[in-house]
């Protein structure tokens, strides 16, 4: 692991250590132990905690007060070191029960405690999660043994935070070097006395002690300090001379520091140790955390005024907050760098002249010389491959592919053409032939990985890599051709993404012998292409790197030379023989200078982790090639073996050794290796990358090179590429090993990252770039990114060239340090910048293993990437989770982790996910397949079982707070308006007055007895039932006499003026009983009856409604009446206090004594009671004239007469729904068929089949009944067609609704019944609300009556800026650009109709270019609130109110919609240009988040969008955190994989963080009848906790 020192974040420490051991008595130790278990589990506060802890601390306080803590630590460090090593000598022998015991702590010590101090355990909310959702099980229950430690690259003990162990250096001066170095690196001899030590079996350290242990002493926290000590003296444990590196903790070091001869000269820093407080809540002020939370604060507080300029500039870089770089982060300030150059490659003599040429040599003069043994899983030799077969059997396969091999007669494969060769891990020797055989061919052989199953991680693009190479035929052997996934056919299966292959099997029986006078042309090495590599990009996309044949030999030459290989030696590899440095020195390297190779497969490695040891002690093995992960393993099992000796080895090849952690590894490995005769200078660590081939490497001792060297890097210094030792803090350091010298032949220099490639200073990290005749030479197929990488011209300062040779860069970051050798710090792969900061993908794996990772996670299986969420990188961290960790251990390990990477990165993580057990796509030699984990991440398909995400800490970019600017008043705004050549937003429908027709009558009631005398028999009315039948039809006569009948029940027993609640399903007694409400002089009020299956939630609606309208009698049908009374009421409400229930089934045919006439238009006609979108229940007053004005304006809008037909599918029983089931027929005498659209739940195709059936021009519906067509009926248009249904007699169909038009729904509503006949411009859509139901209604005309007729031009969309939408501006923007919102005209303002726009705090009128409240004037406005709180005072404005400047005379209402006016290019019929109203919202709903104002439905469409599992969202705020409840339609597995994409994608498009996301099951986000969400129930149902909901996350 990454190389650490960190105020005691090494919560893996085994023992106490020394220093602690010698303060506290056994027994002190115990107590704490106890109070922190009871703390943990929240026995006792953490006051008390803290009281009790100090109480047992105070005694051995005053022992060190007043003493240089570096000193005290250091001498008794001295002081205990025997003691100690004399007794971890015992500790050896204790065997361990697992595997894993090594990564426990026996005792849980203080420095986790100290470690997470700054924190002072943050209480964070759980999430909660459905039971169900935990039961899921892994996809292995038991593990497989490899898998705790399975990745490529974790090969490392713990995470080991100590700081370099070593001494300085002795006379290597090095004239170049900057004076820092001197600082930054010691040479190490790794010498027993300065190795780091490794844990034992039993999870214990050998050596203990400490280098300078820091810890910074208050004056006045002593306690605090001692707990600091403890966590500090914990670092690690390693006998080593003292690191000369650190001084002291957080010193601030202003002078330059000399180097010190030892830790004991006190730190002249020491005296600012005060200066570092601690803040009241124990958080030290320098922390970056409590400036994070500062900084969250400031943002929560209003910021000072801006300039007015600042709301009319809309463009991104004004918009969000970009970050200013620190002017104090480090710079790097080292003269530049000049390039480094390799020893000059030897010339040797009889070198052949090609590889091809080197094996024809062996074979035929050493044909009996050994060349690869391959082993079994067991370990044994199970055959060994001679150089004369490997060239005869090469031969044979060369002679075969080239000529035996043909389609429709002509040879299937050319010189120079590509072939992939599918080898299995275990079969080394069927490899080595096929490759040799392809290069005799003069084929060039693609080594991949053999598909296990169709779907492997990274196949596809393996596939692509193939097709690109043009790759038609697959070399495989016998065992693993049958091994493969088959088709049908019995032949190999496609896997996906690749192209058709021809399998080749290369096993003797089909390969056939050249004939004599065949022989391979062996020619000297050239530029063409030898073979292909293949690597995986960060993004997850493969390329295939081209080697030369001159590059292969030179490289082989320089590895030669390098690594000093001799004739005959042996070489065991554990490496992965088909690419990288298992390529390079097991197949290649070794056939130039015939050496003898040990081949230990992975499977054999996973079985027994040190068979690779085993067999250089067999074979007496000169050299191995390993990763630091080999090593790790064979720590783990090395105790089982006595007789094992290292003694031949002269050098140990350590393939990763740039990682980060694989100094651990070496330096364990070495501690316990000694005894068995390794010398400290064979390992040999280097750097390679598949582009350059080997960077660097150390040479083995005899060449006579510089010591080793470490450095102990600030990683706050690397974040900005500057290297440093250490910083103040101290919290975060880097241990790194050198890789060693460039190779022989090659130049190597260090360029900037980013933008131009410019050579580093010295003390810069950039990346390496290497020239030499042995590198990659293109990526196979992509010219531009091979120009990129593979010639890439280093400029200096000046931007001149440094030579004319390109360079290929190497993907890895790091420096040359003194004595030339070149230090690597990181992999581009991994780079993540964060706010203009690097980090690296491993050293965050580091830090989150640190964290008592073993109880909760597998140790091989994080991932650690980025991902872009608004404009800048988010780092996620995923985890394997083990099947036994407990819900609350995992949460609490998160966000530890969490807490851990903040200390020491600095950075803040965005989203921290844990999967079950062998979730993770693997790669194919273990090891967690990066690229495929984040697809998964990004496409909502990694099912994690447990979510943290924290954007509030990460997300610092996010638009600056507006707030409103209150000195400008409603008259400057005119006023600017007028300036600015705007037009005050207002319109208004036709006149009516010029349009009075023959409207004798006042009252509604008056009409219908006018048509029941002058068409007695004229249909009015015609209900369908779900079967499409005739349910029930009234004309004007019977629907008359059925009125006179209730009006004759009525006037006996009730006053006039009563208020009547009528409670019937839709049909034409609802329509009947309103009318003899009218004619006895009663106010009706219409009510939903209750649903039957469903009386808790519907009936005291009902009993609500009834009381609230302060009824005094309820009239309905035998049925209902029953239902009323029932028992099952009974549980709902109190059944006893019903009012008066008459049922009117079967009312005495009497005719009422006389009709009551009204004495004014202006009494009450009936009262309209509905809920509000926020859940409001408010009725209100339709006086007899608003009533009739209603109908006049609705019958001149869309031309009504006696002889048309329309087709309703509303809700009959508020809003328009109710005005045209009941008043409309009635008022302009046309036919109106009924279709209620409850029964279209069992007949979706009901409302459709009954407009085509009643060739009906004109139709109302709801959103929900569109909504219920276009999912019921989508796929079935061509069954309904075969049904004879016929929509093109559609002239209008307009969409009733009190909100803004959903475009996406009528937009999918018209393509899918296009193919019925619908217009594409049928569709149109209605606004109405509480205070005017009727105020936009758009009747469309097509062909010739579109001249004549009244109607207005086609509904106009316009796309907003939806940033400036939130600054209650509307700013047009072109379709597709983005943030652009497509808005849809809500029709045409209806005849007598004045529509404003007015600022909804100042009321005065705005401008064109402003959102505001919609206000309405018109005869038809109701007249007030019917409600029994009294609240009428407080909404009395709603109904009358002016405004404050322009027209202060006009009584508007106000509609409590925003909105904006927008003048059009069309025309009315009048000639005057067409006003068109865009409605946005409802006011009440919006949500006031960081001074803009949002509108839930906008966040709701881009949730809905981000997830293919997301059916339904609703979206509402609580204690300003924004709340995000979505409705799941898939497997509640994929529950955990909304949060973050939920989270993602409000934070991309609207700039907000979401506090809260709650994933429910389908259909529990309320609806009300209108198919509006009613998101203010649903907030109440989420605080009430009555949501049941699958999972809750709480983003912090």
């Amino acid at each position: 692991m990454a190389e650490r020192t960190s105020t005691g974040l090494l919560t893996m420490m085994l023992e106490p250590t020394p220093a602690v051991a010698m303060t506290l008595p056994a027994e002190v130790r115990e107590k704490l132990a106890e109070l922190e278990l009871e703390l943990s589990e929240g026995d006792i506060t953490q006051k008390g905690y803290e009281k009790k802890r100090g109480k047992l601390l105070a005694p051995y306080i005053p022992q060190i007060q007043g003493v240089d803590p570096s000193l005290q630590i250091d001498n008794r460090i001295q002081a205990s070191s025997q003691a100690v090593l004399q007794g971890s000598k015992h500790n050896k022998s204790r065997a361990a029960n697992t595997r894993d015991e090594r990564f426990r702590s026996d005792l849980h010590t203080e420095a986790v405690q100290a470690a997470l101090a700054k924190y002072k355990e943050r209480k964070m909310p759980m999430p909660s999660k459905r039971r169900s959702v935990l039961v899921q099980s892994s996809v292995e229950a038991c593990t497989p043994p490899d898998t705790s430690s399975a990745s490529e690259d974790e090969g490392s003990l713990r995470r080991q935070g100590r700081l370099a162990t070593s001494t300085p250096y002795q006379g290597h001066g090095h004239p170049a070097v900057e004076h820092w170095f001197n600082r930054v690196i010691q040479g190490s001899s790794t010498s027993s006395s300065a190795s780091s030590t490794s844990s034992h079996p039993g999870g214990r350290s050998v050596t203990t002690t400490n280098t300078t242990a820091h810890a910074a002493l208050n004056a006045n926290a002593a306690a605090t300090a001692l707990a600091d000590l403890m966590a500090h003296t914990q670092l690690d444990n390693h006998s080593a001379p003292p690191d000369v590196t650190g001084l002291s903790e957080r010193s601030t070091l202003h002078a330059e520091r000399p180097q010190v001869a030892s830790v004991r000269g006190v730190s002249r820093g020491y005296n600012h140790h005060t200066s570092v407080m601690e803040t009241a809540d124990g958080v030290p002020v320098n922390s970056r955390v409590s400036s994070k939370i500062q900084q969250l604060l400031n943002t929560l507080k209003r910021p000072k005024r801006p300039p007015l300029r600042e709301f009319f500039v809309d463009d991104f870089e004004e918009l969000l907050d970009v970050q200013e770089p620190d002017p104090n982060q480090p710079k790097p300030e080292g003269q530049q760098m000049s390039p480094l150059e390799g020893e000059h490659l030897g010339v040797v003599n009889k070198w052949p002249p090609s590889l091809p040429a080197a094996l024809q040599r062996w074979g035929t003069t050493q044909p009996k010389s050994p060349c690869l043994t391959a082993l079994d899983n067991a370990g044994k030799p199970v055959y060994t491959l001679t150089y004369g077969k490997l060239w005869t059997r090469s031969q044979k396969l060369a002679y075969t592919l080239l000529n035996k091999l043909s389609t429709r007669n002509e040879p299937l494969l050319m010189p120079g053409d590509r072939v992939a060769l599918v080898f299995p891990n275990n079969d080394p020797v069927m490899f080595m032939v096929a490759f040799y055989g392809c290069l005799l061919a003069e084929l060039v052989p693609v080594p991949i990985e053999v598909p296990l199953t169709r779907k492997d991680a990274g196949s596809q693009q393996i596939g692509f890599l193939l097709g690109s190479c043009g790759v038609t035929l697959a070399l495989t052997t016998d065992a693993c051709q049958k091994g493969l996934p088959k088709a049908q056919t019995g032949e190999v299966a496609t896997f996906k993404g690749w192209p058709r292959l021809l399998w080749f099997v290369t096993d003797g029986k089909h390969v056939v012998k050249p004939p004599k006078d065949w022989h391979p042309p062996i020619r000297e090495a050239s530029n063409d292409i030898a073979y292909i590599e293949y690597k995986t990009s960060k993004e997850g996309s493969t390329m295939g790197i081209t080697v030369s044949h001159s590059a292969m030999l030179a490289h082989c030459h320089a590895l030669t030379q390098a690594c000093g290989y001799t004739e005959a030696e042996t070489i065991t590899n554990v490496l992965d023989f088909k690419r990288e440095a298992g390529l390079w020195h097991g197949v290649l390297t070794s056939v130039m200078n015939r050496m003898h190779v040990i081949s230990i497969p992975y499977s054999l490695m996973k079985v027994n982790p040190l068979s690779w040891i085993q067999k250089v002690h067999t074979y007496k093995a000169r050299v191995a090639v390993v990763k630091s992960r080999d090593m790790h393993w064979s720590l783990l099992a090395q105790r089982d073996q006595r007789d094992i000796s290292l003694s031949s080895l002269r050098m140990l090849i350590v393939a990763d050794g740039a990682n980060p952690w694989s100094i651990s590894s070496c330096d364990a490995f070495l501690n316990v290796f000694q005894a068995r005769g390794l010398r400290p200078e064979v390992i040999c660590p280097c750097a390679s990358s598949s582009e350059a081939m080997t960077v660097a490497i150390r040479r083995p001792p005899e060449m006579g090179v510089p010591p080793p060297g470490k450095a102990v890097l600030s990683m706050g210094g690397l974040s900005h590429s500057v290297i440093r030792v250490d910083t103040e803090e101290k919290l975060s350091v880097l241990t790194v090993q050198d890789v060693g010298q460039v190779m022989p032949g090659a130049v190597v220099c260090v360029v900037r990252v980013e933008g131009t490639p410019y050579l580093c200073q010295t003390d810069e990290v950039g990346e390496i770039c290497v020239s030499s005749g042995s590198t990659g030479v293109a990526y196979y197929g992509l010219p531009g990114m091979t120009k990129n990488v593979f010639e890439t011209i280093p400029v200096m300062s000046s931007g001149v060239p440094i030579s004319d040779r390109p360079f290929t860069r190497t993907s890895l970051l790091g420096f040359v340090g003194p004595d030339s050798l070149v230090f690597v710090v990181g992999k581009m792969d991994g780079l993540m910048v964060v706010s203009g900061r690097r980090h690296n993908a491993d050293d965050v794996v580091a830090t989150a293993l640190a964290v008592e990772p073993m109880k909760f996670v597998y140790r091989g299986r994080i991932a650690v990437f980025s991902v872009s969420v608004l404009h800048d990188e988010r780092i996620v961290v995923v985890a394997e989770q083990r099947p036994d960790a407990s819900e609350e251990d995992s949460f609490q390990w998160m966000s530890r982790v969490l807490q851990a990477i903040d200390s020491i990165h600095q950075v803040g993580v965005y989203c921290l996910a844990l999967v079950p057990a062998n979730t993770l796509p693997k790669a194919p030699l273990g090891g967690i397949h990066i690229s495929e984990t984040k697809q998964r991440f990004l496409e909502g398909a990694l099912h994690p079982c447990n979510v943290l995400m924290c954007p509030h800490t990460c997300v610092t970019n996010l638009p600056k707070p507006r707030q409103k600017q209150p000195e400008v008043g409603p008259a400057s705004m005119i006023v600017g308006n007028l300036v600015a050549g705007k037009r005050i937003a207002q319109a208004c429908g036709r006149d009516v007055a010029q349009l009075e027709d023959n409207d004798q009558f006042l009252y509604i009631q008056d009409v219908l007895q006018w048509r029941a005398q002058a068409t007695p028999d004229h249909p009015l009315f015609l209900v369908l039932n779900a079967k499409g039948t005739v349910a029930s039809t009234a004309s004007c006569l019977q629907l008359h006499k059925r009125a006179e009948r209730v009006a004759a029940a009525l006037m006996g027993r009730l006053n006039t003026g009563d208020h009547v609640a009528l409670v019937y399903p839709p049909g034409i007694d609802l329509i009947a009983t309103f009318y003899g409400c009218l004619y006895a002089g009663c106010v009706p009020v219409t009510v939903r009856p209750p649903h039957p299956q469903n009386l808790a939630t519907t009936l005291p609606t009902v009993k609500m409604i009834v009381e609230v309208s302060k009824s005094v009698c309820i009239l309905t049908t035998q049925a209902i009446m029953k239902l009323l009374k029932s028992k099952e009421a009974a549980a709902a409400v109190d059944v006893k206090s019903w009012p008066m229930v008459l049922d009117t089934d079967d009312l005495p045919r009497k005719k009422s004594p006389q009709m009551y006439k009204p004495p004014t238009p202006e009494m009450l006609a009936y009262l309209d009671f509905s809920v509000s979108t926020t859940g409001i229940l408010a009725g209100v007053k339709m006086s007899h004239a608003a009533t009739s004005a209603l109908c006049r304006s609705i019958k001149l809008q869309c031309e009504l007469y006696p002889s048309r037909q329309i087709a309703i599918c509303l809700d009959p029983y508020c809003g328009l729904g109710f005005a045209l089931w009941c008043l409309c027929s009635v008022y302009s005498g046309h036919q109106s068929i009924l279709v209620p659209p409850l029964e279209l739940e069992s007949n979706a195709s009901l409302w459709l089949a009954a407009v085509s059936q009643y060739k009906v021009r004109v139709t109302f519906c709801s959103y929900s009944v569109m909504e219920m067509c276009t999912k019921g009926l989508g796929a079935q248009t061509e069954a309904l067609r075969l049904r004879n249904v016929n929509l093109s007699c559609v002239r209008t169909c307009m969409v009733v609704a009190e909100e803004r038009p959903r475009i996406a729904l009528t937009q999918s509503f018209s393509k899918i019944f296009k193919d019925l006949g619908l217009s594409p411009r049928a569709v149109s859509t209605t606004f109405g609300c509480r205070v005017n139901v009727a105020i936009c209604l758009q009747p469309n005309r097509l062909g010739k009556l579109a001249e004549q007729g009244t109607a207005g031009p086609d509904p106009t969309t316009v796309y907003v800026d939806m940033r400036a939408l939130r600054h209650d501006r509307v700013r047009l923007v072109e379709r597709g650009s983005p943030h652009s919102l497509p808005l849809m005209e809500s029709g045409k303002i209806l005849p007598g109709v004045k529509v404003i726009i007015a600022n909804t705090e100042t009321k005065g009128p705005l401008g064109d270019s402003h959102l505001g409240e919609i206000w309405v004037s018109s005869p038809h406005n109701a007249t007030g609130y019917y409600t029994v709180y009294g609240e009428e005072a407080l909404h009395a404005d709603h109904f009358n109110t002016k405004l404050s400047f322009g027209d202060t005379q006009t009584v508007w209402a106000r509609t409590g919609y925003l909105g904006f006016l927008r003048r059009t290019e069309l025309t009315d019929a009048s000639g005057e240009r067409h006003d068109a109203l865009y409605v946005v919202g409802s006011l009440d709903e919006t949500l006031e988040l960081r001074g803009m104002r949002y509108h839930p439905i906008d966040i709701e469409t881009s949730v809905i969008r981000s997830h293919k599992s997301i059916a339904e969202c609703a979206v509402f705020t609580w204690t300003n955190l924004l709340v995000v409840v979505v409705e799941l339609e898939g497997s509640e597995q994929e529950a955990l994989d909304l949060v973050a994409l939920v989270t993602n994608v409000v934070l991309e498009e609207h700039y907000l963080i979401v506090g809260v996301v709650v994933v429910v099951d389908p259909g529990v986000i309320p609806i009300n009848s209108r198919g509006e969400k009613q998101r203010m129930h649903l907030r109440d149902g989420f605080l009430a906790d009555q949501l049941d909901p699958i999972y809750v996350a709480y983003n912090m």
